[in-house]
């Protein structure tokens, strides 16, 4: 029950546009990269984490210098992911990624780019590895998104 809660909260946006404009609106009051790094860590504390049983090899995103877990489900013609890491910035990624993609049809995940992360200048801040790990959790979201259509 916890768990819907959390998805109705992260997908109030009415689709992923909204939700990726609500973010960027959202980044625009900090400052400073510090002060974003923070409010990540703290989107991250909120992550709905994946029940340690769900942790599995299979469900382990390669690519991602932290460990990160991934499941996808289809509900309703919706994808639903649950995600769980073991670092803190990592998971603020993962609950701006779930804020956009999280409780969306396939086609919207597929159509829906993720110009956020550009217009907020995450990708400039993050160091390479998180990098390559922000586009390994994306490249799974997008390759559940396939499969489902």
């Amino acid at each position: 029950m916890a768990g819907e809660a959390q998805a109705a909260e992260m997908t109030a946006e009415a689709t992923c546009e909204a939700a990726q404009a609500a973010i960027v609106e959202e980044f625009e009051m900090f400052d400073d990269w510090a002060d974003r790094y923070r409010y990540i860590i703290d989107l991250g504390r909120d992550l709905d984490q994946l029940p340690e049983a769900e942790r599995t090899d299979e469900r382990l995103i390669r690519g991602c210098q932290s460990r990160v877990w991934l499941t996808d489900a289809e509900s309703g013609g919706r994808l639903v992911f649950q995600a769980a890491t073991d670092a803190a910035i990592v998971a603020g990624l993962i609950a701006l990624l779930l804020r956009v993609y999280n409780q969306r049809p396939a086609a919207e995940i597929l159509a829906a780019k993720p110009w956020f992360i550009e217009r907020i200048g995450l990708q400039d801040h993050l160091s390479p590895t998180r990098s390559n790990g922000l586009h390994a959790m994306l490249a799974k979201i997008e390759d559940a998104a396939r499969r489902a259509v």
